[in-house]
């Protein structure tokens, strides 16, 4: 059973990796256009992201979410979302400490 989840893995990774490269050759621009990840709130590339319903993830958690959804660890977006948020949580939390440590210096 293990060697089943690393092989799905592997196969999502190279999956969603293609997906980047493919946003990139279609738009290279896609490379350096930003937004916030509606899962781990970290500033990313739009390059292999993704529009879920209401939610655009990162290429990063679109292999999390693809990964959760293939191994049944989530039913849907929502869920995952939801289970995200204490890493949504910690990266706001960062950034807020950085800013202030700027604004002290």
């Amino acid at each position: 059973m293990e060697n089943n989840k690393e092989k799905i893995i592997e196969d999502l990774k190279e999956v969603v990796n293609q997906m980047k490269l493919d946003d990139i050759e279609e738009n290279p621009d896609s490379e350096f256009e930003f937004f916030t990840c509606s899962s781990c709130a970290k500033d990313a590339p739009l390059a292999g992201s993704i529009q879920y319903s209401k939610y655009r993830l990162c290429n990063d958690c679109v292999l999390l979410y693809e990964a959760s959804l293939k191994l049944n660890k989530v039913d849907n977006i929502d869920q995952f979302i939801e289970k995200t948020e204490d890493s949504r949580l910690k990266t706001i939390c960062d950034f807020i400490k950085k800013e202030n440590s700027k604004e002290n210096n």
